[in-house]
């Protein structure tokens, strides 16, 4: 089972990206972030017409996401207990018998602020869902967006970065709290190395320079991780006209 996860920043700007990157690597599931668009314009012929089936939760502008998928999601959630938020960051549904849950994680702005404190209790409630759809379903994945970079292997420069948004400890301490539940990095449980991302700022020619960070991440079961053949970033797409600062991060089981 091939498992995918990409921040389009725009699916109407990205969408002839997002139908050429499924005819080539025909991933089973491809979770989506970043869509930016309302539900009643949502290119769902365009995705059918692809071989895939999807469900979505979307808004003008901001947010909004996807989960593509070759047999049809099921058991689809939106929304979740004790967490009253317009901002369509959320979306689970099961895919034959694999639980997905796609998150597009709040930015936060900076340490200190309204909205880093917003994000942390994100993030707790988030957990708290994670951790009820695990008692659930026996085979969880949750991927996406993070706006979290695990830790200073994921940093093109840790010290210029150190406590900054999205490499804070308590970022770092609520992901953890999230992989405490019994999931695994999946890309890290192939790869020790740095120097791999998948987000580059648009500003100063950040992918050319290696400016980036892996903050796009595929979170998988201790039992699932067990089946990983392959683990990887296709930074393929971020070579493409007018791409997305993210590139799509990609986990294979043998499942």
């Amino acid at each position: 089972m091939k498992i995918a996860s990409w921040n389009v920043n725009s699916l109407k700007v990205r969408l002839d990206h997002v139908l050429q990157w499924l005819d080539t690597a025909q991933p089973d599931v491809l979770a989506l972030q970043e869509t930016k668009m309302t539900d009643d314009v949502f290119p769902l012929e365009a995705i059918r017409q692809a071989g895939y089936q999807v469900v979505f939760s979307g808004q003008k502008t901001y947010n909004g996401v996807a989960i593509l998928a070759k047999s049809q999601p099921e058991d689809v959630i939106t929304d979740i207990p004790d967490l009253d938020d317009p901002q369509r960051r959320i979306l689970a549904a099961t895919v034959d018998d694999v639980r997905i849950i796609d998150l597009y994680v709040v930015n936060g702005s900076a340490p200190g602020t309204e909205k880093f404190a917003y994000k942390l209790d994100w993030l707790n409630k988030v957990t708290a869902f994670i951790e009820q759809q695990k008692t659930e379903y026996e085979d969880v994945v949750v991927l996406g967006d993070f706006n979290i970079a695990p830790d200073d292997r994921d940093v093109h420069d840790p010290v210029k970065w150190h406590e900054k948004i999205l490499c804070t400890t308590e970022e770092r301490q609520a992901l953890n709290r999230i992989l405490d539940l019994g999931f695994q990095d999946s890309f890290r449980y192939l790869h020790d190395e740095d120097g791999f991302f998948s987000w580059w700022d648009y500003r100063m020619n950040g992918f050319a320079r290696g400016l980036g960070l892996r903050i796009d991440l595929i979170l998988s079961t201790d039992e699932m991780s067990e089946a990983i053949t392959a683990s990887y970033i296709d930074v393929e797409p971020r070579k493409w006209e007018r791409p997305s600062d993210h590139t799509p991060v990609v986990t294979e089981f043998d499942w």
